[in-house]
């Protein structure tokens, strides 16, 4: 979902990672379109994050729990006849392999389309799509059977999510700068909305589904967007240093967690006014955000240290650090159905990882394809998908 370590720091170097592979995203987009000032948020200098601001009282104070529907066993009955399988997108080698959780072995493979990103649970729980980036395709999955169908056209899906109500696909449409709005089952696109930012890839809903707030990685920027509309609200510029990756609510729906692969930790962002509440360091590379089950913490992949940092929802803090044996590079992927095990992608050895929860500990390393990325552990519990590789209200 990113690039791969930056080795030079040169104006050519976006243009390099998009011909490799493993890196899984595009070059450096074309300039995104002007908007008008009055639709940004206000100015800041430039490299330099708002002020820190910790006015909000912890998660579990009388709030609901945007997660309440996601504990082990609240299987819906749309999905509890389907076999619990993982879903692993090569992106280096245009394959899916698919794992049964159980014996921990590759049950199927099969090719898809070019440099798939992520595999995406459909908003009414009954499709799989790979995100074939480079391939301008989505390729379905029947959950009930793991088998791939008919690809169908769609520009540059780098990610997908779905709105609350079950109305769009958005397509995050990372190297054209734009949120494509689409028909959730014929994936026509309906109508789109250019993006001030560069490299669009990770995003999440406030509590009330109104709102999207969305991940730039390659301009360091946050946007703010009214899906309805659709219309931008806010930009939040995080800094020039700042390579913003995967968005993840809190339970109480105040804060929004947003990864940073090059400052190295979380951002806590104020869902009610977008502000920048503080910065909170993890590990190198932090990269994917994943709930437990119970709410009460938020699992954080490392990615340049091998490692996942366990943040206490309630305190706002790391609580823990989970390391790979020799170094890793966990990525992407998700919490098993009862909430035992974190599946992650092995970005660049061609591995999956699988910790147990309860202890912290690798159980098991699988050889897969070349440059896994966005893994999907599926059925999960949850009334309805927002999408990504397991988003669920």
């Amino acid at each position: 979902m990113t690039r791969a370590r930056r080795t030079v720091a040169v104006a050519g170097v976006y243009a390099v990672l998009w011909g490799v592979v493993l890196a899984g995203c595009a070059a450096v987009p074309p300039a995104p379109p002007a908007v008008p000032p009055s639709a940004l948020s206000p100015s800041r200098s430039q490299g330099t994050a708002p002020p820190e601001r910790e006015r909000q009282k912890p998660e579990g104070q009388g709030r609901a729990d945007v997660y309440a529907a996601d504990r082990p066993g609240m299987l819906s009955p749309v999905v509890r006849g389907f076999r619990s399988l993982v879903y692993v997108p090569n992106s280096e080698s245009g394959t899916v392999d698919v794992i049964d959780p159980e014996t921990y072995r590759i049950v199927r493979h099969f090719a898809v389309g070019a440099l798939p990103q992520h595999v995406v649970p459909s908003w009414d729980l009954k499709t799989l799509w790979v995100n074939n980036n480079r391939g301008n395709s989505l390729t379905p999955i029947d959950p009930r059977t793991g088998r791939p169908g008919r690809p169908v056209p769609v520009e540059d899906p780098y990610n997908l999510y779905f709105s609350p109500d079950g109305a769009y696909a958005l397509v995050m449409a990372e190297r054209n700068n734009q949120l494509d709005l689409r028909d959730p089952h014929s994936m026509k696109r309906l109508r789109s909305l250019p993006l001030p930012c560069r490299g669009v890839n990770h995003g999440d809903f406030t509590a009330d589904g109104s709102v999207f707030l969305a991940s730039c990685e390659f301009s360091g920027d946050l946007v703010v967007v009214d899906w309805r509309t659709p219309r931008l609200i806010r930009r939040v510029h995080l800094g020039h240093m700042s390579m913003p990756q995967d968005v993840k609510l809190s339970p109480d729906g105040r804060v929004f967690y947003v990864a940073d692969m090059e400052r190295h930790g979380v951002w806590l962002v104020d869902a009610a006014t977008y502000e920048v509440v503080r910065f909170m360091p993890t590990g190198r590379g932090a990269h994917g955000l994943y709930a437990s089950r119970d709410s009460r913490h938020l699992y954080v992949s490392n990615r340049g240290e091998g490692s996942v940092s366990v943040v206490s929802f309630a305190k706002r803090k790391v609580v823990d650090v989970w390391r790979i044996p020799g170094g890793g590079s966990p990525d992407m992927g998700g919490v098993s159905a009862d909430g035992t095990k974190l599946w992650l992608s092995g970005r660049y050895h061609g591995v999956v990882y699988v910790f147990d929860t309860r202890t912290g500990r690798v159980v098991r390393t699988i050889p897969v394809g070349a440059g896994p990325h966005g893994l999907c552990v599926y059925p999960q519990p949850g009334r309805y998908s927002l999408g990504h590789t397991g988003v669920f209200r």
